[in-house]
């Protein structure tokens, strides 16, 4: 059966301001010391092993020209554009009837733009395996990690160490962001995995899936194949899209369906979902620092800098996030980080829409 991707990048990537804005968002940022932007490594991680003309981008319209920069070798009529955003039901379920009106049937590996992925080797094995559970029956699959310390920014996964077969193991129950105490209960259990927002399943399983957990939806999403190649599709695809439900796919579906499977990832992950992700995936100097870009730094110590040309001395600091942009600069304590998104909604509030 044909293989496919699905790499989905309509995210804002707000906790990356001011670098990250509505016009150019993380997704499309290089962020991890290589001279490529995160859309672009995973991309390439992912072309390895499935033909270029297989790997779809789903994204906002307004970022189809940003991508068709970045990425010049992808076609053109791979870029799924959707005209809301609707979250990842909505954005996983228009992209699998585009496929299945172009290949009927395909194994569907769904993956955000925004994570890092290290040791492919051990990666492309993982989804080799999910592969191969996904062709039975409507099998969905998961891919998980192994928590390495108690994270309350991701989502865990709960399975039946019962039930190991094949490198899989079932999946009892998902579960949101927990507190730190219950983090650290996840990660004392061996029953918890991280769910790394990495799918895999055939487009029929995930369809029929969507058609009974999310009826509405499906419904809309049928209207929108109907209309494929037809001169009325933008219309309709703008009407029946924008109604759609704004719910993600682990809400509407992945934690109703029984037939769900977590394959534990042995590799290395981070989904890079804040300055302090930061830390983890570049090379600090002998204080702990990260830095990019014109500083000098003096009894300084566990910092974030990332500035342009400007020269920026920062003295006697500690746990801050200092970066520095053409027209803002963020300075933030590192356990402060989740309130940019608040700073964001001020500076909306007051009108200062052109900083976002």
């Amino acid at each position: 059966m044909k293989k496919v991707a699905l790499i989905m990048a309509g995210g804002r990537g707000e906790r990356f301001w001011p670098m990250s804005r509505a016009q150019m968002p993380k997704q499309f940022l290089k962020l991890t010391g290589e001279k490529k932007s995160l859309i672009q490594l995973t991309v390439e991680r992912v072309e390895k092993h499935i033909d270029i003309k297989d790997i779809y981008i789903s994204t906002h319209s307004s970022y189809r020209t940003m991508i068709l920069q970045q990425l010049p070798h992808l076609p053109e009529e791979n870029i799924i554009c959707e005209p809301a955003s609707r979250n990842t039901a909505a954005c996983i379920g228009l992209a699998a009837i585009f496929i299945s009106h172009k290949y009927q049937d395909a194994v569907m590996t769904v993956m955000p733009s925004d994570h890092l992925i290290k040791n492919k080797v051990a990666f492309w094995g993982t989804l080799q395996t999910a592969y191969e559970i996904a062709l039975e029956d409507n099998n969905l699959i998961t891919i998980g990690i192994t928590p390495t310390r108690p994270d309350t920014g991701y989502g865990y996964l709960k399975t039946d160490e019962l039930s190991y077969n094949r490198g899989a193991f079932k999946v009892v129950k998902f579960y949101e962001k927990p507190d730190f105490r219950t983090a650290q209960e996840y990660v004392a259990s061996d029953q918890y995995l991280w769910n790394s927002g990495i799918f895999v399943w055939k487009t029929s399983s995930i369809l029929s899936s969507i058609e009974r957990y999310l009826p509405d939806t499906y419904i809309r999403l049928k209207r929108i194949r109907e209309a494929m190649n037809t001169p009325d599709y933008d219309v309709i695809l703008e009407r029946e899209y924008s109604q759609l439900p704004s719910i993600s796919i682990d809400y509407g579906v992945m934690e109703k369906a029984s037939h769900i499977y977590a394959i534990p990832g042995s590799f290395y992950w981070d989904d890079i979902g804040s300055w302090r992700a930061l830390d983890r995936v570049n090379v600090q100097d002998s204080e702990g620092n990260v830095i990019f870009g014109n500083f000098v730094a003096l009894n300084t110590k566990n910092c974030i800098l990332n500035g342009r040309e400007k020269l920026i001395a920062i003295i006697g600091a500690s746990q801050l996030i200092v970066v520095d942009t053409e027209d803002a600069m963020l300075i933030c304590h590192k356990d402060s980080v989740g309130d940019i998104k608040t700073a964001l909604r001020i500076l909306k509030d007051s009108g200062r829409s052109e900083y976002l």
